[in-house]
């Protein structure tokens, strides 16, 4: 029974799973859902081309080549990473290295609370009323470290 359907795959089942597989690798990126989802799309086509291929040649392409694609792709991704003029793209927090804020939310026992343009930072450094004006001098994860600005 379970033959019988695997025998009525069509290259459009091929092509739907690649795309899904593409919409998948869209909504969570960095994942590697876009490596199979072109091995899928293949599939498709090599079925299209040719459709007397038996199920278990589907598949076994379509694993074959996943597992090829999939390591190539992802040392070619390694090997040739992108480049980009801002070295602190999407290292939001190294952005405020060096600016002078003012302390929301006093420091006490080391840690406190500053608004940066429009949003809420967790701020560690000297205990310092809230007022103080303070300088980042480093990150740690999403904890600004500060000093008491000069």
């Amino acid at each position: 029974m379970m033959s019988e359907w695997l025998g009525r795959i069509e290259f459009w089942h091929w092509l739907i799973l690649g795309l899904g597989l593409g919409v998948l690798e869209v909504m969570a990126p960095g994942a590697f859902f876009i490596w199979p989802g072109l091995a899928a799309i293949a599939t498709g086509i090599l079925l299209l081309a040719v459709p007397a291929l038996g199920w278990e040649i589907q598949f076994l392409f379509f694993a074959v080549l996943s597992i090829v694609v999939t390591v190539g792709g992802r040392t070619y991704v390694r090997r040739r990473p992108i480049k980009t003029d801002d070295s602190r793209l999407n290292r939001r927090a190294e952005q405020y290295v060096g600016r002078t804020l003012v302390v929301e939310q006093a420091i006490v026992n080391g840690r406190g609370v500053v608004n940066v343009d429009d949003s809420v930072w967790r701020i560690e450094g000297p205990d310092l009323p809230a007022g103080a004006r303070v300088k980042v001098v480093g990150v740690d994860g999403a904890l600004l470290r500060v000093k008491l600005a000069e």
